[in-house]
């Protein structure tokens, strides 16, 4: 038992509550005792300094889901922490809701969850968190990702210079940049570290749309302006539209989630703004289809050829377990030019992948070449290249080669 007034609370409290009747409980009586809900801001407080010490992407607790234990996930295992003991479920709750604000408990009754960020002081320094909270089975269940305090350079990713001076606003000054994978594949951190070079070489301004904002750059040589979606703007799309009035010279868009958000990207881009953005797709040619299938039949052709005009770089990842147990980032890359305009206008969308194959003087690879390459190396086995792969017959033809 974590909060020394469970009890208490219990008995003051119906058994039968659940959803947000039973949080409207806990908050009720958390106002005649404004000490004990400090006490659970503390316990969180102690649970995430404890995940950063273990190297933890993420926290996840509460509800029936979590068998009333706290969860981490490390380099990509999740498994439940023996040391924290086990809660019961209006403890977890108290835990969760100590941390919300007015307005996010509001949001979090009304359509059932809510994300949010989070950002306070630990003993290691300041430390920015990201929330989802959620009801499972009646009860409140969380999870918290740990934001990445370090950026890396384009070198530190491995992303080729031909590539990265196209995400480079000193070379290119307008385009569309795709970064593109799974939930957990690390998008958010390739997403900060192009922010990150354009703030540094460019005397621009940055406008950050996010859902909820991570990272905080600080302005370095340009401007840079973070809109989260929810205390600033009411959309992703309405925050692009009204940053056109805002001078910009970037615009970056936390997620292409709906039909609306990616027009209105493609739209900023053939106007001339260079535009950053993220999509949950495994591949370039993937990405392809999945911008074009999001509307009508009769809407596609104008889409495809608005998407080849202004499509600069894809960039698709996976983070795959290395063989000392840690994780590590596998990229495919395409490089725009005319072919690929040219592939992408025409339905052609398979050569792609040929193109990509070729593409090396220019910065391209695919997966399964990065894959390869990082076996090669000794980082990842044969048996992880090859589950990775998006292509698994051609993974094995590569690496039968040698």
């Amino acid at each position: 038992m974590a909060l020394t007034f469970l009890t208490e609370m219990q008995n003051s409290i119906t058994e039968n509550l659940q959803g947000p009747e039973i949080c409207e409980a806990i908050l009720a009586w958390f106002a005649e005792h404004p000490e004990h809900e400090a006490e659970s801001r503390e316990i969180l407080k102690k649970w995430l300094s404890r995940m950063r010490e273990k190297n933890a992407s993420d926290i996840d607790f509460g509800a029936p889901g979590c068998d009333k234990k706290v969860w981490f996930r490390i380099y990509g295992s999740k498994k439940p922490v023996e040391e924290f003991g086990e809660f019961a479920y209006l403890e977890t709750s108290a835990i969760i809701l100590s941390w919300l604000s007015p307005a996010q408990r509001s949001m979090l009754f009304i359509e059932r969850s809510v994300d949010f960020s989070l950002n306070f002081a630990l003993q290691e320094g300041n430390a920015r968190f990201r929330g989802s909270c959620y009801f499972d089975s009646g009860h409140l269940g969380t999870n918290f990702r740990s934001i990445n305090d370090k950026l890396y350079s384009m070198e530190g990713l491995g992303i080729p210079q031909p590539v990265a001076q196209r995400m480079n606003l000193k070379h290119e000054k307008a385009g569309l940049v795709l970064i593109t994978g799974i939930t957990g594949s690390g998008k958010s951190t390739t997403l900060d570290a192009i922010i990150d070079m354009n703030n540094r070489d460019n005397a621009a301004h940055i406008v950050i749309i996010g859902h909820p904002i991570e990272y905080m750059h600080t302005s370095k040589q340009s401007l840079v302006r973070h809109r989260e979606v929810g205390p600033d703007v009411k959309s992703f799309r309405l925050g692009a539209i009204e940053a056109l009035r805002q001078d910009p010279d970037i615009i970056v868009v936390g997620e292409m989630r709906d039909p609306q958000t990616i027009a209105t990207v493609l739209e900023i881009t053939d106007s001339g703004h260079k535009a950053f953005t993220t999509l949950h797709t495994s591949s370039a040619i993937d990405s392809i289809h999945r911008i074009v299938a999001e509307f009508p039949s009769d809407e596609q052709d104008r889409i495809r050829n608005r998407l080849a005009d202004v499509l600069s770089v894809c960039m698709s990842q996976k983070l795959i377990p290395t063989i000392d147990g840690k994780l590590v980032l596998a990229k495919e890359i395409l490089s725009v030019d005319s072919s690929v305009k040219a592939a992408i206008r025409n339905k052609n969308i398979g050569e792609i992948y040929q193109m990509m194959v070729e593409g090396k003087r220019v910065g391209m690879c695919t997966l399964e070449q990065d894959l390869k390459d990082l076996n090669r190396k000794g980082i990842i086995t044969q048996q992880s290249a090859i589950n990775f792969a998006n292509n698994k017959k051609r993974m094995s033809q590569l690496l039968a080669m040698g």
